[in-house]
């Protein structure tokens, strides 16, 4: 009774004395405090820039969609292993979203790829920069051409169709007029170096205009009508039967339709000698 009636006096002062006491060790420091604040600011603040940043990325991008004209779509990057980290990359829109295999991927800065493999809500892409990847290009100022494919790294090369083409570092790469897989004049990148003595034909690595390394936001578009692989190239019929007699100097036997003023002299001429026989429709 008397212990309750002492704290009831002092209103638990020396409870909240030995409070205080053991959980000193546990309370932040003021110094400690303002760290977590500081930190707490400093979070804040990179999610703003994050966001402005991505703000700014989507924008370039649709401002690129617009100038084109032409429909386009954008799409995240979703999916990239470091074992195909040049050779492809995954988006999360797909079939649902109107793309279809062979449509064109962009970045700002120029050409990516090309889509390889869609399914209903993603697709995958296969980059410039793939050993397999095959693209119809030309040098912008002395319009040398060639095929770009990639080497597994940020730099694919460039192999040239003459002997002694006219390129210097610093030269324009666009896709090529003739590709039958990608619009001519697309921005690719520009040459780096050039090894005239290459075999078996001279080349030049080049530098990509669109940052492959660090890409995620695409924009693709709708896929060129071409067959070939090769920019070019197109499929020359094989001669018939009668062409080849032709060419071989073999007569040709060719049946021609009368014109109306033949056939007016042709079927009088012959009403004269025999009588026309009635249609078999008519009744005697």
């Amino acid at each position: 009774l008397g212990t309750a009636t002492s704290i009831r006096q002092t209103k638990g002062a020396a409870i909240l004395e030995i409070y205080q006491l053991l959980a000193r060790p546990f309370a932040p420091s003021p110094a400690r405090q303002q760290e977590l604040t500081n930190a707490r600011i400093r979070e804040l603040e990179d999610r703003l820039a994050e966001s402005d940043r991505q703000n700014q990325n989507l924008q370039e991008l649709i401002n690129s969609g617009k100038k084109s004209g032409s429909r386009v779509i954008f799409a995240p990057v979703v999916g990239r292993t470091a074992h195909h980290w040049w050779q492809q990359m995954i988006l999360s829109r797909g079939h649902q979203a109107g793309l279809n295999e062979g449509d064109i991927v962009t970045a700002p800065g120029g050409l990516v790829g090309r889509l390889t493999n869609v399914t209903a809500h993603s697709s995958q892409v296969l980059l410039l920069t793939d050993p397999s990847s095959r693209v119809g290009v030309t040098i912008g100022q002395s319009r040398a051409m060639g095929i770009l494919y990639g080497q597994n790294t940020d730099r694919p090369v460039m192999e040239f169709f003459d002997k002694m083409p006219k390129v210097k570092p610093g030269d324009v790469v666009l896709t090529s007029s003739l590709s039958k897989l990608f619009p001519g004049g697309t921005p690719v990148g520009r040459v780096e170096s050039v090894d005239l003595k290459a075999s078996p034909a001279p080349e030049a690595t080049i530098s990509l205009s669109a940052p492959v390394n660090a890409l995620e936001w695409v924009t693709i578009y709708p896929k060129k009508d071409p067959e070939s692989e090769f920019p070019g190239i197109e499929s020359t019929p094989s001669p018939t039967s009668e062409q080849s007699e032709d060419a071989s100097g073999g007569q040709q036997s060719v049946e021609t339709q009368p014109t109306p003023e033949s056939s007016g002299s042709s079927s009088s001429g012959s009403s004269s000698s025999t009588p026309a026989e009635p249609p078999a429709s008519e009744s005697p």
